[in-house]
């Protein structure tokens, strides 16, 4: 109980020091996470990246799925989160990486991951930042594989189906706010950061 209180008070206080970084006032919560996570395979992915890990909303419930052999390359811009992420889950499988998910391609090099998983607010980053990231993401992502994506507002339809043909909706009322999930398959290509 006491570390999910100082969980909240560390994620309220990013959101107010930066709240177009963060998005939101309170972690995701476990059933919305439960509802992202059913829309893809993660238990037969050997490479996971998550990308805006936060205070590990989605990052314990991952690694619960994952295979023991399997590694998570999670991605989180604020310092504070991500070293509380690290003495929170101290698993050999997970990376933590304190930066950009911009960077996604850089740090992955040459792996594809089969599963990415994001809760990044993308219609808050700044502009054009949001659309970098997605495109890059479409690059690495493996074939087969699967970009989830859980959004507040659903203004992000348009970018992921420009950039993804198969591209599946479905909201969880019951997070605070409603969450919008998406999961997107096959890169189109020609998009830019597809696969080429």
């Amino acid at each position: 109980m006491r570390s999910d209180l100082s969980e909240r008070l560390l994620f309220l206080r990013s959101f107010v020091a930066h709240p177009r970084r963060v998005g939101a006032v309170l972690p995701t919560s476990g059933r919305a996470v439960a509802d992202m996570l059913a829309m893809a395979d993660v238990p037969a992915a050997r490479l996971v990246v998550e990308l805006g890990a936060g205070t590990g909303s989605h990052t314990g419930p991952l690694l619960r799925r994952m295979a023991p052999d399997a590694r998570l390359v999670a991605f989180e811009i604020d310092p504070a989160m991500a070293d509380a992420l690290r003495a929170k889950l101290p698993d050999p499988r997970l990376t933590v990486v304190t930066g950009s998910a911009e960077d996604v391609a850089e740090v992955l090099g040459d792996e594809r991951p089969e599963v990415v998983v994001s809760a990044l607010p993308f219609t808050s980053l700044p502009h054009g930042l949001g659309r970098r990231i997605l495109e890059r993401t479409a690059q690495v992502l493996a074939p087969g594989g699967a970009l989830l994506v859980l959004q507040y507002s659903p203004l992000i339809a348009r970018d992921l189906g420009r950039l993804f043909a198969s591209v599946q909706r479905r909201v969880s009322p019951l997070n605070v706010p409603p969450a919008v999930l998406y999961a997107c398959r096959d890169p189109r290509p020609g998009a830019p950061g597809a696969p080429r």
